[in-house]
């Protein structure tokens, strides 16, 4: 699959989006279209965003600081979505507006200490491990809302919201349970005191990826996260 059928899919992928935000009662435009580019050249993301997508994601710093670099004049959103090791933590925080897998205090704290003072907070997503695979990073349930204080308390980092993913499903019902598990999380942090000033209410849930957006969408997913849809399989590295 080449770029030069990347219009078509993103226009089916956005009539997907609407037509999930439709049966869920929201606009389409309370949703975002993150688009992973994982081991998909630059150009790809160039011809994406000639499309008019603003937001892209990226799992491997190595590789995204080059995407960064290459696209830089076309001021497009950066999106860190894989696992943060703490070895490389400073350019994430020079060069990216969002951090979506943010599970561990330390890495938050070195973060906010290395987001340079002329940026705007970077904004984080705390990531859940909702089913408590060992495969899989993210904090447990349990102890998410003292993470999530600590976080908020830090400077220069903004706590926008949650993240997950979730075990493969390929039954609607059980994506939805999985969505609307994060969902409930993310309403019981809004209740609760850190949160509920209306200036620091959790407003994201990232979550949902080429298999599962609609469900994701129809339990609020405010940010899908999607690669394959767009572009199709990663190449063979």
């Amino acid at each position: 699959m080449g770029p030069q059928n990347l219009p078509e899919r993103i226009r089916t992928v956005q009539e997907r989006i609407a037509r999930a935000a439709t049966e869920a009662g929201r606009s389409a435009q309370s949703i975002t279209l993150l688009a992973v580019g994982k081991a998909q050249p630059p150009e790809w993301l160039a011809a994406a965003a000639d499309c008019g997508l603003e937001h892209f994601g990226e799992s491997y710093l190595k590789e995204a600081l080059g995407k960064i670099d290459a696209l830089r004049a076309r001021r497009l959103t950066w999106h860190f979505v894989g696992r943060v090791q703490a070895n490389k933590t400073r350019p994430i925080a020079e060069e990216f507006a969002w951090v979506h897998a943010l599970d561990r205090l330390r890495i938050a704290e070195r973060l906010a200490a290395q987001r340079p003072f002329h940026a705007p907070a970077l904004n984080v997503c705390l990531q859940v491990n909702l089913s408590g695979e060992a495969s899989k990073g993210g904090v447990a349930p349990a102890e998410l809302a003292p993470l999530a204080a600590a976080v908020a308390a830090l400077p220069r980092l903004r706590v926008r919201g949650l993240m997950c993913i979730p075990p493969e499903e390929t039954d609607p019902a059980r994506q939805r349970a999985w969505f609307a598990a994060l969902h409930s999380l993310q309403a019981e942090l809004n209740a609760g005191a850190t949160f509920s000033a209306a200036e620091r209410r959790l407003d994201t849930l990232s979550m949902g990826m080429s298999g599962d957006f609609e469900a994701a969408i129809l339990e609020g997913a405010t940010i899908v996260r999607l690669g394959t849809a767009l572009f199709g399989p990663r190449p063979v590295q």
